[in-house]
Formats: structure tokens, sequence, C-alpha cells
């Protein structure tokens, strides 16, 4: 989860309140679904007084940081809610000084560029820590680590509008990037400079990268990567500011822009809006001022809300409650999302820093925590339950005992892996193999489709060991499936291998035979042309009319690919299908 650090002042001076104690200041956290954390006991007491107060939800990035958070305790306890003129909306387009140009040659790699200046005021050193805190938790958290999201600041006096948003060849431009002595090319930086390398999986597979100028040419940023030294090196002093955010989805991009607008609007600054006038449609129009307000009205009916926290509500409660969260809201009467009565209830208008109002049962979320979690009353559960192992857990566990007894060491592995020993390693083409989105590195980037790839990582590292070697697995694999609702399935496997000088077709064979002996089912065989296994040597294990494993020889390739010099045997089946 999210933890900030908040100058102690700061926070308080936003929120219009001093709290004297960690019990009644960590009371006052809980309407941010926050607490503060461990390290934060002594700094109470420090010279320096910094608070760490950590979020226990993600839905809610307006939270992460100084002003955010502040700002959901002061409307919590009264104050009135900040009012941001400077919002464009549909129907009520604000005038803009500033414009930015995006070119449709950055359409096909990091489309939406968003932004505004903020300005009126010297930026103070708690200010600009919390702005780049703030930067940073939304690029790696709401914006997944840069790739949906990023941010840039930039020095206002020295920048020549228009700005440019455009594709380049990376190896055809270069700049001088921060914390960096000479110029590089992009493709340099992604090879050479510190955040460079850090980032280089978003973009150094694309031909074409996005870079940022302003109208004479002069380097704003290489997005999402690195500013340059020059506009993009922001400083204690500065009082006017560009803000930017690009990325690839327009709603998100816009929603981090309006939190950090909002943001430096509660810390005093003028914020300014910039046109912004796309080469290409977007689903915002060719043009948009930003920031934007584009959040749509959501209907919640009373039923749903006495259904959801226990108690009946009357509409004037609910707005009452949801105006100390910062949501405007009214009594409506309309038909909820898939129903065709008309019910009372209310009507949630988000405020400009939120959109996480995807159901009605969120708005009689912020209905509950608006009204205060101490104010219900404990309610004892009417239905008595009794926990029990699901079948494939009992079953899973008879299987582990049988492949003890054969002689067979259990071991655990990871799901997730790399696509080199997933797919290339296994002579596989990787058809069915489901990729993850945002992985942390390559190493951890697919969720493996068999065992067998983890028992040979085993056996890559053990040719110390004596001879004969037999391992298994009972875990998880998942894989594509088109005619599964989710387009995946994910299912229980068991994967088992056997290494040794002898080890052949036939040891395979009757190993499988004494388990399916054990288990009392009644197998088949068929010839298997999976390519992980010497074709000849290896077959399909059909049960009731369907396959559901492989065993066999292992390929001389794929062993020669593991670094294996002995031979290995080995086998999976869909443990479920024996259900």
């Amino acid at each position: 989860m999210p933890k900030i650090d908040v100058n102690e002042e700061a926070f308080y001076a936003l929120a219009g309140k001093r709290w004297t104690s960690k019990e009644e200041f960590e009371e006052a956290l809980m309407c941010a679904k926050a607490e503060l954390d461990a390290d934060s006991d002594k700094s109470l007491l420090a010279a320096d007084r910094v608070l760490k107060i950590e979020l226990n939800d993600t839905n809610r990035p307006d939270l992460w940081g100084t002003a955010g958070c502040a700002r959901q305790l002061s409307v919590y306890h009264g104050r009135k809610l900040p009012e941001y003129p400077f919002f464009s909306r549909a129907g009520n387009v604000k005038a803009a000084k500033h414009k930015a140009l995006v070119e449709k040659s950055v359409a096909g790699v990091r489309p939406y560029l968003v932004g505004f200046v903020a300005s009126g005021k010297a930026i103070s050193d708690p200010v600009l820590k919390d702005i780049i805190q703030t930067q940073e938790k939304l690029a790696w958290n709401f914006g997944r680590k840069r790739r949906t999201i990023s941010m840039g600041i930039y020095r206002t006096a020295i920048i020549k509008w228009p700005i440019v948003y455009k594709g380049v060849d990376p190896d055809s431009v270069s700049f001088v990037p921060l914390q960096w002595e000479g110029p590089l090319t992009l493709r340099q930086i992604l090879k050479q400079h510190p955040k460079g390398k850090e980032y280089a999986s978003i973009l150094e597979h694309e031909s074409v990268h996005p870079f940022l100028t302003d109208s004479t040419g002069a380097v704003l940023s290489y997005p999402p990567i690195i500013n340059s030294a020059g506009i993009g090196a922001v400083q204690v002093g500065d009082s006017d500011i560009f803000v930017e955010l690009t990325g690839t989805d327009i709603k998100a991009v816009t929603l981090a822009a309006s939190i950090v607008a909002c943001d430096l609007a509660d810390n005093g600054f003028t914020i300014d809006p910039v046109q912004i006038e796309y080469g290409f449609d977007t689903p915002f129009g060719r043009t948009c001022v930003t920031p934007y307000y584009f959040q749509e009205p959501v209907f919640c009916s009373l039923n749903r809300i006495e259904k959801t926290l226990g108690e009946t509500l009357n509409a004037g409660e609910c707005v009452l409650n949801l105006s100390k969260m910062g949501v405007k809201a009214e009594r409506a009467e309309e038909a909820e999302r898939g129903e065709t009565l008309v019910q009372e209830g209310i009507k949630v208008w988000p405020p400009e820093y939120r959109n996480d109002f995807l159901h009605a049962a969120d708005v009689a979320e912020d209905v509950m925590i608006g009204r205060g979690l101490a104010s219900f009353k404990p309610e004892r559960p009417r239905d008595f339950t009794v926990g029990r192992l699901t079948p494939v857990t009992m079953f899973s566990r008879a299987v582990k005992e049988l492949m003890a007894g054969m002689g067979y060491q259990e071991m655990i592995y990871n799901y997730l892996g790399s696509r080199k020993d997933f797919v290339e390693k296994m002579r596989g083409d990787g058809s069915r193999i489901i990729r993850v989105s945002n992985p942390m590195t390559e190493n951890y980037e697919y969720v493996r489709d068999a065992v067998i790839p983890s028992l040979l990582s085993s056996e890559a590292v053990s040719g110390h060991a004596v001879y004969p070697h037999r391992i298994f697995e009972i875990g998880k694999v998942a894989y594509l499936d088109s005619a599964d609702n989710y387009l995946s399935v994910t299912r229980q496997y068991l994967g088992f291998l056997h290494s040794d000088r002898d080890a052949n077709f036939n040891i395979a064979a009757a190993q499988m035979q004494t388990l399916f002996y054990y288990i009392v089912r009644d197998y088949e065989v068929e010839e298997s042309s999976d390519p992980r296994f010497i074709p000849g040597r290896a077959a399909s294990v059909v049960y009731k009319g369907r396959p559901i494993g492989v065993f066999g020889e292992l390929h001389p390739q794929v062993l020669e690919n593991w670094g294996l010099t002995m031979p290995c045997i080995a086998g999976e089946m869909d443990i479920e299908a024996l259900l």
C-alpha cells in the first residue's frame, strides 16, 4: 500500500486543525482509510516533525500527497470543500494562454499528453518535496511504473510556447538529461542513464519514441524516462512551473493531472489551463483544455444503501454523509444500472480529483465512511458455517503421499517466470502462455502453463547431487483458452521428473501406471507429438476420452537448453480432470 511522508506543520495548516495526540490523529485518519506508520512514533516528537502515513487503499490516488490527504481530513471535520474554477467541462471550456501540440507521430506509442501551468508564489522546499513525492507515487502505483502515466515539471520562464509532443527515431535526437554531463541519444539513455536502464522495458522495443520540446526545439523531456537538465530542472524558489503528464490512458492521465492541479491550488498556486491540440482523434476530441472534468454522475438507490450497510438511511442523511467525503450529491429518482424500476436514491457527482465511483456500491461505501464506522452497531453473524478442504485439495494431498511413496521429493515453485524458461528452453511456440502486463522484471513476466520447466530449473542446479534425482510438484498452471468466459483457465497440475543414466520411456510409463493403480482410475495412452519430448518416446494420458497429460523422454535440445547432461524423463497431467 502507498506510504507518504508529510511535513507536519504543512499538513496541519492545510487541514485547518492540529491533533495533539497520536490516538486522536489516527482516529481522524480513518476517513482517508489511512493510519500512522510505526516509524512515525518518534517523528511526532522530533524537531523536524515528519509524519509517515500509510494509505490502506489504492483506489484513491488523490490521497497520495500532503494536500490531498489533508483536504480529506479538513472536509470531513467540517471545513468547506475548496472550489477549483480552473477546470474545463463539456460546454464550459476555459480560456487558455498556453498551448501544446500533439503530433500524429506519437499516436502509436504513447499518445496522450495533458498539462497546466502553476504560478503566483515561489516553490518552498516542503512543497517541492511533496510534488516530487506525488509524482513518484502517481507514476509508480497509479501509473504502473510509468507505463500508463508519467509526470514531468518544468520551469515555465524558459519555455517558448507552444510545446510540441511528437514521436522520433531514438537514434536521431540527443540532449543532456538530468544528472548527466553530456548529451545522449534516446537509445543511449536507455542503455547508459540510471533512469533509462530502470524504465527501458517501456520503450526499448518501439521504433518511434515520444519526445517533448518547446517551439524552438529546446528539449523538455524524453517521456516517460527523464527530463532535460535545463528546462526540466525545477528548484526551490522557482515561481512558475509547467506540469505535464503523458500516458496511454487519457482518463487516467487526465485524472492524475487533476489531482496535482488541485493539490497545488490548495497550496496557494494559481492554475492556468493549457490547450492541447491533437493531430488525431481522442475520446475527448481533437482539442481539449486541461485540467478537464470528465467524470460522470452515479446514481445509488436507498434500497441498495440499506442492503449494503444494514441500516435504513434517508436521502438527506446520505447527502450529508457524502458531503463529509467531499462529494456533491442530491436526492434523485431513477433506475439503477441493470434495473427497470424507478427508485428513490441519491445522485453523486465525483469531485474533480476522484474517479473511483465505478458502481453504486462505491457510493454506499462513502456514505458509510462519512457517517463513521463506529456509528454502526455490531451484529452477530446469523449463519453458522464450517470450513473444509476442497475436493481438489484433498485429492492433491492423496497424490502427494503416493508420489512420496514412489521415491519422489516434493518441490514448491513460483508461478511466474520468464519467457526464456517457459517457452524458448522448452521448444514451445508460446501460443497459450499468459503475459503479465506490468511485470516487475522480465524474470517474472509470464504465468507458467506447465510444471515441467519449474522442475527443470531445479535439475539444472543439481548436477552435484547423487543420482537418481526424483522430484515432483502439485501446483497451479494457467493458460489462454478462447472457449472460456475469461479467455484463460487455471488448473491444478501434477508434474514429475526423473533423472538418471538409465532413465527411459519404460520407467516413465511404469511410474504413471503405478500412480493410476493407487488412485483407482482407468486411463489410456496415445502417441504424443509434444515438442518437449523425443518423437516416438512420449505418450498422451487420455482419461474418459480426453487428453489430460503427457509423459516421456525429454528432447536432447531441451536438456541442452537447461545445461543438463543426464537423461531425463518427465510427465505432467491435470489432476482436476480426474475428480
